[in-house]
């Protein structure tokens, strides 16, 4: 089979969209397929070896250094599926490139499917725009809605979008390379850069830096059981437009600035306590990535958390900020407990293989194409 993916973010940016993508793409390409990437042009950025890569023109994202948005492109995209036609095309963002994809996918009668990846309507609140929220969310059902199939990560999010009349909403579960994020890459040299010796409980976020994540709370959780353990370290891996303010109000705080592959998964690893106060992912890859790596996380129920992470068994989960807080200081207090519950985390989540993700992935895709195929004559 022949597989086109459009995605507007890629690596070596590094958030849960690019990083997704990259491993279905990957994952399509060692189950034996052709694979096409069309993507933005990224500055220093070249092709991916094993991938076939379209780039076309994007720009600039504003208020977030490095990431970039893709461009209207839909003459080319044309152009490149009339000369080699794809026998489906997965959609991973919603932007100017991807709007121009759906419309050629359409024009030429390729079966689509779309991921449901951000909840961009749930951005409008975090930035202070409200009043944008049910457009966003209008003009996020169009585009969705006029794919063969959605597909969202979670039982949650499946059952919130058909709910709100999304159609063809399909589930397609994520898993996290336990060989890279694995408790075995604690690292006691980093932990002494950030100033913690074995007894330190060091705190760590890792995630953009930026209003949609909620980082007051955390920020505010980390205050509250850095009072009854003075000695608490909180530890940011990431970067993000709140970075430098967050850093210049609270400089006892470690900022480590972006890490990828082995490096990232050594930073999670050697960590005592996963705080993710976000309330707007669809899912949040950063909570099975701290679960495999043997870190007790506190987060709210909802997304990746309320899928794989049992409450008192692999960490704490909140419904309101005031058990957030009380979940952190609960596990900073109790190194017993976290050590008990980093071990059943990482127990959890040692079924999760990428290689059935991708083989789901691909029989999804097939699938549509097998009825593409089937209603070419009657389109026709």
């Amino acid at each position: 089979m022949r597989y086109a993916l459009v995605t507007e973010t890629w690596p070596p940016e590094v958030n849960g969209v690019a990083l997704t993508v990259q491993s279905l793409a990957f994952g399509l390409r060692g189950r034996g397929h052709a694979v096409e990437v069309a993507r933005p042009r990224q500055p220093g950025a070249g092709p991916d070896e094993g991938l076939e890569t379209l780039l076309l023109p994007g720009a600039a994202l504003p208020h977030y250094p490095g990431l970039r948005i893709g461009l209207p492109a839909s003459g080319a995209l044309h152009r490149q599926w009339r000369r080699t036609r794809p026998d489906t095309v997965y959609i991973a963002t919603e932007g100017p490139l991807g709007w121009s994809a759906l419309r050629t996918a359409r024009r030429l009668g390729i079966p689509v499917a779309s991921g449901f990846h951000t909840r961009f309507d749930h951005y409008m609140r975090d930035y202070g725009l409200a009043w944008l929220q049910p457009g966003a969310l209008r003009l996020m059902r169009r585009f969705h809605n006029r794919a063969d199939a959605t597909l969202v990560p979670t039982m949650e999010l499946e059952q919130a979008l058909r709910t709100q009349g999304f159609s063809r909403v399909v589930r397609l579960a994520r898993a996290v390379d336990t060989t890279q994020f694995t408790p075995f890459r604690r690292d006691t040299h980093l932990r002494r850069d950030w100033g913690a010796d074995a007894a330190t409980p060091v705190v760590v976020y890792v995630g953009r830096i930026a209003a949609e994540k909620n980082l007051d709370l955390a920020v505010r959780a980390f205050r509250a059981l850095q009072r009854q353990r003075a000695d608490a370290r909180f530890v940011w891996i990431g970067d993000g437009p709140l970075r430098e303010a967050l850093a210049r109000g609270n400089p006892d705080f470690v900022f480590c600035g972006m890490q990828r592959g082995e490096a990232l998964a050594r930073h999670f690893a050697s960590g005592d306590l996963f705080l993710f106060p976000s309330l707007s992912e669809t899912f949040g890859n950063v909570v099975l990535e701290a679960m495999a790596s043997g870190v007790p996380t506190v987060a709210f129920d909802t997304g990746a958390a309320r899928e794989r992470l049992h409450t008192g068994v692999h960490g704490l989960l909140a419904h309101d900020d005031a058990g957030f807080i009380a979940a952190a200081v609960a596990l900073a207090g109790d190194a017993t407990l976290r050590r008990e519950m980093g071990v059943a985390a990482r127990t959890a989540v040692l079924g999760l293989r990428p290689e059935q993700v991708a083989a789901d992935f691909d029989a999804l895709l097939a699938t549509l194409a097998r009825r593409g195929a089937l209603d070419a004559p009657l389109a026709a």
